[in-house]
């Protein structure tokens, strides 16, 4: 159930049933010379379709535009500050709570949106407890990482070991073949790519990272890899949103 595709009065029946919702956020920022730069926000957005159905929960619009400050070297990247992002999560989690949820799980596809994610739930829960909004004390939050779930984890040191990497990963161009099979890019990669060198700006990155990939080997994607990680994200991130609802129980 596609909150933008439902009524007021299917969300006002749906939450006599269940406070959670499923709220996918990612990125729109480079991935390599063949990665989509939607990568991050439609592999997000896909999952938590799935976990949707699998549960079924409602599932709210995705946050396309993330933390990516350090791709802005990379034309196409788009960011939003930190502070810009943790006010749009305030601002998302204040409307739903007033709605009467309480339970906000988020699938996120971006490792840069984590840091600032933890620091919006920490702002909101202080900024609903002072709005004295009813239920707001019930009000908790979650984080679910795809691409960290153990399962995927296993699957991509099994199919790709080293050549993952940690950005324009195989596994996550796999997920976008899959989804978008439309939209698969091919381009010459080279043998040398960079790894290990930690983050700072975004000039920084590009001297370090030339072609945006950080240690991976995109090439080695397949559709049917992409399936096989779509499968293990949903049962793995549906199992953990339902035993999130519980622990608020």
């Amino acid at each position: 159930m596609l909150l933008h595709l439902s009524t007021w009065p299917e969300v006002e029946t749906y939450l006599q049933s269940s406070r959670g919702i499923i709220l996918p956020i990612g990125s729109t920022e480079q991935h390599g010379p063949t990665g989509l730069i939607g990568t991050d926000a439609i592999c997000a957005e896909a999952i938590a379709k799935g976990v949707g159905e699998t549960t079924q929960a409602l599932v709210g619009p995705t946050i396309n535009v993330g933390m990516a400050l350090h791709h802005m070297a990379f034309p196409g990247s788009m960011s939003l500050r930190p502070s810009t992002l943790i006010a749009v999560i305030q601002d998302y989690l204040t409307s739903l709570t007033q709605a009467g949820f309480q339970r906000f799980f988020f699938i996120n596809g971006h490792g840069g949106n984590i840091a600032t994610l933890k620091a919006a739930f920490s702002e909101t829960y202080h900024h609903l407890a002072l709005l004295r909004i009813p239920g707001a004390e019930q009000v908790q939050c979650k984080v679910g990482n795809w691409f960290m779930c153990s399962s995927v984890y296993n699957l991509a040191k099994e199919l790709y070991g080293l050549q993952e990497g940690s950005h324009a990963t195989p596994s996550e161009v796999a997920l976008t073949q899959y989804v978008h099979p439309e939209a698969i890019k091919k381009a010459p990669l080279s043998e040398k790519v960079a790894s290990g060198y930690p983050i700072y700006g975004a000039a920084d990155f590009r001297r370090h990272y030339p072609d945006g990939r950080m240690g991976s080997n995109p090439a080695l994607a397949t559709p049917t890899h992409g399936k096989q990680f779509y499968e293990l994200a949903v049962k793995e991130l549906s199992n953990t949103y339902l035993e999130f609802l519980k622990k608020g129980d």
